[in-house]
């Protein structure tokens, strides 16, 4: 019997001319394994096509509430932005994938898991990565960084190949954008995105979303419940927070919510430019955010900030699978327990306006925080606060004083 791989499927060119090229060149019989996180991809055929490329058997994963449940929620509590503006959307998809790649690994036998991952990007590293850390002894083939064995250089010598190969499908060799999709965002690439200087076109570029100028001209009106940093409902109607995520793709959509140009530092050192559409997600983050003001205290508001910059950075470099993630999560979950509520808030052209707050466990004090003085603060308590709170910026200055009076007498 043949070794086996086991291939992440997209059914795309790069991954079907990967399944003749592993029995060519390694003698594999190969499994693929499409990890469905979301992507409304067209799924009918997919299994004719992987079996006519070569494909022994062809394993169609629906992996989108594990994804929302285990990656995206802990994001979302963390408030997990990297670099200020991307919200991580194949960022979280990566772990949720490997994990799955190994555990069909695990049950066929297999000795390689395959990607189609680029020797450019970050995704080769957070494939790779997962891959280590949940099965360090299985093998790992990346054909775009194998040049000596992986001649293809564009969609034509991969078109090429499938035809000798007597794999004639429907691809074209036309440009087009790079895109990554899931139920959380879209990525686009490529075309006159390369050049920074040049303003997306976003009339040919939006998939999930329409601009801001061609939005509606009248705000819409949402509600959101959270229980423990967890959405719970919308507009009045529970749901799981798939369900959640999809009716939020809507309703930002039509607004032109969440649609980010941005130059991004990758690990591999390079920058590249990207739009990014996330909808749902940029209304979930915020909405999430607005229910923490009303709850948690400055200082925990204070080292959580540092600790979503730092879950960021952890998961845009595929480093789910370790103790650090762990135990960054599970500061950010101890800090959850009571961001339970209501938001309200607008959706406008491309804005998302509060329209109110509540929560049985806020910390905002009316009576605190009018300008009417009450009985819990005294005005004149700040007097001694400032002189503490002050002191070694006086003890500086009374030095540098004394310091710069002596050089003054030589």
């Amino acid at each position: 019997m043949k070794e086996k791989v086991v291939l992440a499927y997209s059914g795309g060119l790069d991954t079907t001319a990967i399944i003749p090229w592993l029995k060519e060149n390694f003698d594999y019989e190969v499994i693929c394994c499409c990890i469905d996180c979301g992507q409304e991809e067209e799924l009918d055929g997919l299994e004719e096509r992987a079996k006519l490329s070569g494909a022994s058997k062809l394993y169609i994963e629906d992996v989108v509430d594990d994804f929302c449940d285990n990656y995206i929620v802990p994001c979302v509590q963390a408030n997990a932005v990297y670099e200020n503006e991307y919200l991580l959307g194949t960022s979280m998809a990566r772990p949720t994938i490997a994990k799955r790649l190994v555990e069909i690994a695990r049950k066929e036998g297999a000795v390689a898991i395959c990607h189609g991952a680029t020797g450019k990007g970050n995704d080769q590293i957070r494939f790779e990565l997962g891959i280590k850390a949940l099965a360090p002894d299985i093998k790992i083939i990346a054909p775009w960084r194998m040049t000596d064995v992986w001649t293809m250089q564009s969609r034509e010598d991969e078109i090429e190949y499938c035809r000798q190969h007597g794999i004639d499908l429907p691809f074209s060799a036309d440009s087009s954008y790079s895109r990554d999709r899931n139920l959380w965002h879209i990525s686009h690439e490529g075309l006159e995105l390369e050049n920074p200087d040049q303003e997306p076109n976003y009339d040919h570029l939006l998939v999930m979303s329409v601009s801001p100028e061609k939005a509606p001209d009248t705000p819409e009106y949402v509600t959101m419940t959270f229980e423990k940093g967890v959405p719970t409902s919308v507009n009045g109607q529970k749901m799981k927070v798939s369900d959640i995520i999809k009716k939020l793709n809507e309703l930002g959509g039509k607004h032109g919510i969440g649609i980010v140009d941005i130059v991004e530092n990758r690990v591999v050192g390079m920058k590249s430019r990207g739009v990014y559409e996330t909808p749902g997600g940029t209304i979930l983050m915020k909405a999430h955010q607005q229910l923490e003001e009303l709850v948690l205290d400055r200082a925990t508001m204070e080292v959580k900030k540092d600790m979503g910059n730092k879950m960021a950075q952890i998961v845009y470099e595929g480093k789910w699978f370790t103790p650090l993630r762990e135990a960054v999560q599970a500061f950010v979950e101890s800090t959850q327990e009571y961001v339970t509520g209501e938001v309200k808030f607008k959706l406008y052209k491309g804005n998302i306006i509060k329209a109110g707050t509540a929560s049985p466990y806020s910390l905002y004090s009316e009576s605190l925080a009018s300008f009417t003085t009450g009985d819990m603060y005294d005005h004149h308590d700040a007097d001694g606060f400032i002189t503490l709170f002050g002191l070694p910026l006086k003890v500086r200055a009374m030095k540098m004083q004394e310091l710069e009076k002596k050089e003054n007498q030589k």
